[in-house]
């Protein structure tokens, strides 16, 4: 019998990944990294009716989702993101430079509830790194610093910017457990698309 979450404090970010797509394919997920946290906010289009010259209706839209995640990055996705490639360089020289071009990819999360033990999946099936290749180092610091990227979130083929499901919900555990490595519509919708 399923559970229905009724309520969820979200505390905890954690277990993220990325799907890059290569060549129009995409790959299968690997571990982004350690996230620090992740922050998005929806940009809106509006539309408004006015009659007379005075605004009588708006109706908004979701348009697409900027996310701010900080992290400890793994090199090959950092790499991926941002470009950083080795294209006519002798092998473990990498270049970064007005020809990187960054992947596009589906970047996925579990969401955690620790007071409840409720696990929320989430998932941006359509993302593109927005800001250039960023990062610090400082001597004698306490702690790693954690990289902070700009990431904006598409609307898919299906106009949707981002999935979750909270795992208790789920009647399929097929889609818990490819969420992170195969994240796609055909896993989440109830009849396949053609």
């Amino acid at each position: 019998m399923t559970t229905i979450i009724e309520e969820f404090d979200s505390m905890r970010i954690t277990n993220s990944s990325i799907q890059f797509i290569e060549s129009g394919t995409q790959q299968a997920g690997e571990k982004f990294g350690s996230l620090g946290s992740i922050e998005g906010e929806t940009t809106l289009k509006e539309v408004i009716k006015r009659s007379e010259g005075v605004e009588v209706k708006k109706k908004t839209k979701p348009e697409k989702m900027d996310l701010t995640v900080s992290a400890h990055i793994k090199v090959k996705v950092i790499r991926g993101l941002f470009g950083i490639n080795s294209t006519g360089l002798k092998p473990g020289v990498y270049q970064y430079g007005q020809d990187s071009n960054g992947k596009e990819f589906v970047f996925t999360a579990d969401v955690i509830d620790e007071f409840e033990d409720v696990t929320k999946l989430v998932a941006f099936p359509k993302c593109v790194s927005t800001t250039g290749f960023k990062f610090t180092i400082e001597n004698g610091a306490d702690e790693v610093a954690l990289m902070e990227i700009q990431l904006t979130a598409y609307p898919d083929e299906f106009r949707q910017i981002m999935y979750d499901a909270f795992v208790s919900e789920l009647e399929d555990p097929t889609i818990a457990t490819q969420w992170h490595t195969q994240f796609n519509r055909e896993l989440v919708e109830t009849t396949p698309t053609v």
